[in-house]
């Protein structure tokens, strides 16, 4: 049995982040039996986002507007500025509830065998951003793999260079863990890093 738009569909479905050919194949044949409106509903808001959904001038996150809600928020602290890599991580952030500045989305990380640079990720309007004379500290909140600790490198020591006052975010043993399952990476830098 095969159908042209159904495997279309299916490999529309693997463009998903951790979505192989059998969770695809799954996927698509659930809304097609039984949730044909979920799956109309699904294919109306992918258009009405893709046309709709862009990213915002000052700190390129999504946004609707050309200048996103929190950019906007006069209760924000715009003298600190969050450095994150993407918009879920922006996100996650704002979940926890216990951030109240402004954000600036890198939109990746430098990865050189990958070819993504400087220019690709958009540090110098972050630069720029960070040097406005209203933020007074810089923190930085990349994933704590190889490109995100490079980034977080390059950042820190191009923003101290200009007497801005730059902090990381803590890295430790998470909340509710046994020692003994934590691993050896995580333990040496939660030593390391202890208060």
């Amino acid at each position: 049995m095969s159908s042209e738009s159904l495997d279309s569909l299916i490999e529309a479905l693997r463009r998903l982040p951790g979505v192989g050919v059998k969770s695809a194949s799954r996927m698509a044949n659930h809304l097609l039996q039984h949730d044909r409106r979920g799956a109309q509903a699904l294919a109306q808001a992918l258009n009405a986002a893709v046309d709709r959904v862009g990213h915002c001038q000052r700190c390129h996150t999504f946004s609707d507007a050309p200048v996103c809600a929190t950019c906007l928020d006069p209760q924000r602290d715009a003298t600190r500025l969050c450095v994150v890599e993407t918009p879920a991580d922006q996100s996650a952030l704002e979940r926890s509830g216990a951030y109240r500045g402004l954000y600036f989305v890198l939109l990746g990380a430098l990865s050189p065998l990958d070819g993504v640079g400087p220019h690709d990720i958009g540090l110098a309007a972050l630069f720029e951003r960070a040097t406005d004379g209203v933020v007074q500290e810089v923190i930085l909140a990349t994933s704590f793999t190889a490109e995100g600790e490079a980034t977080a490198f390059v950042i820190a020591d191009t923003l101290k260079a200009r007497g801005l006052a730059v902090t990381r975010l803590a890295r430790g043993v998470p909340a509710g863990s046994e020692l003994e399952y934590v691993d050896l990476s995580t333990l040496a830098h939660a030593l390391v890093d202890r208060r």
